[in-house]
């Protein structure tokens, strides 16, 4: 009897050692997922969004202007992003509405961009003066009446002082976009217009300005290069690795209307690595010269564990435009790598085709650390 009761008790006693051992465990883990857990965001960059002549002649409708088509089957990718970036190449200038060289889009275009999925507009780019004073303050206008956060160009030194550098908190991550461009086309600002241009004392202010955030990243978008130049020069090279010294963690590129190689470069002096996309071609435009009729969407994907933010992950996917005259649909439509080839006639799958072969050989070759390319879903 004696003994079945210590063993008894024996038994007992181990079983509740068992569960209070898997109940330390439980908490324990609980508070090591809560302490260590990984906040994450996304952010997807888009090329150049033009509007030629063209564009504007196959969006008209008997009311006004429809740009539905051309987004849809890249739409879902773009709304899948935290935050979804692009350069909005035109004008919004009002009527009379033209193409190159002097853009002026329909306000119906901001509309189907904002209802696509994108966050933020670039404005500084070398057409943003295309419209003159008027232009640029009624496109800083439009996109303020939108809701769409936008860096690059403002009507007087007060609005860039309040709203530049843009500085984004979402998903407990503080994001700053800078943007800057070479040139207007030789037209200069009229007072008191300010454009962003690529002058390294006001970019260094700006710099320091946007670190006192204390941000996660800080991502240049810069509207530099050769048009139609598949690799950087020297120059654009020197100055993406000026402005990585000065602080900045991440560069996005354009302006050439061509698709550019992307670096990952490791950062001895900082925890997180370097991006830098020289330029992310077109994405929506009427150009057709071979490397001018697609582009590149670039997904950062930018995690964060016990106040130290990382890049986890660099990709690129392929778009392609297809245009009316080829197509013999009404509208520009902008197609995936991966889209059904049934969706597209014979010589569009040849276009395409050439485009992404073409695209692939260069990023294979000159594309330096762990990028990959990826599908849409």
């Amino acid at each position: 009897m004696l003994a079945c009761t210590f063993h008894s008790h024996f038994f007992s006693t181990l079983m509740n050692n068992k569960l209070t051992a898997l109940l330390f465990l439980s908490i324990h883990l609980f508070y090591a997922q809560t302490f260590y857990a990984q906040e994450k965001i996304t952010l997807l960059f888009a090329g150049d969004l033009m509007q030629h002549q063209a564009q504007i002649d196959a969006a008209r409708t008997d009311s006004g202007y429809n740009y539905e088509e051309c987004f849809k089957y890249v739409r879902d990718e773009i709304q899948s992003a935290d935050i979804a970036i692009a350069n909005l190449e035109v004008t919004l200038g009002g009527k009379p509405y033209s193409g190159y060289p002097r853009f002026s889009a329909p306000d119906e275009y901001l509309h189907a961009i904002k209802e696509a999925g994108f966050d933020v507009l670039l404005t500084a780019n070398n057409h943003c003066l295309d419209t003159g004073k008027e232009g640029l303050e009624r496109t800083y206008a439009q996109l303020d009446a939108a809701r769409i956060r936008h860096a690059g160009t403002y009507p007087d030194s007060t609005a860039r002082h309040e709203q530049y550098p843009l500085c984004i908190r979402k998903n407990g991550f503080t994001i700053i976009i800078l943007n800057y461009t070479y040139g207007t086309n030789g037209i200069e600002e009229q007072r008191p217009n300010v454009v962003n241009r690529i002058d390294k004392r006001t970019i260094q202010q700006d710099i320091r300005q946007a670190k006192a955030f204390r941000p996660d990243a800080i991502i240049a978008c810069m509207h530099w290069g050769i048009e139609y130049k598949f690799l950087p020069e020297q120059e654009t090279r020197e100055m993406a690795d000026w402005l990585l010294e000065q602080g900045v963690t991440h560069i996005i590129g354009g302006h050439p209307h061509v698709v550019q190689p992307i670096e990952v470069r490791n950062n001895p002096r900082h925890p997180d690595k370097n991006v830098v996309v020289y330029s992310l071609g077109n994405y929506l435009s009427n150009m057709s010269a071979r490397g001018t009729d697609g582009g590149i969407m670039v997904k950062l994907e930018l995690t964060k564990a016990q106040g130290i933010t990382r890049l986890s992950h660099c990709s690129y996917s392929l778009v392609w435009t297809s245009r009316p005259a080829i197509s013999k649909n009404k509208n520009f439509i902008l197609y995936p790598a991966n889209a059904n080839p049934e969706l597209l006639s014979p010589e569009e799958q040849q276009r395409m085709n050439t485009f992404i072969n073409d695209t692939r050989e260069l990023m294979h070759t000159h594309n330096k650390g762990a990028i990959n390319e990826y599908s849409l879903q």
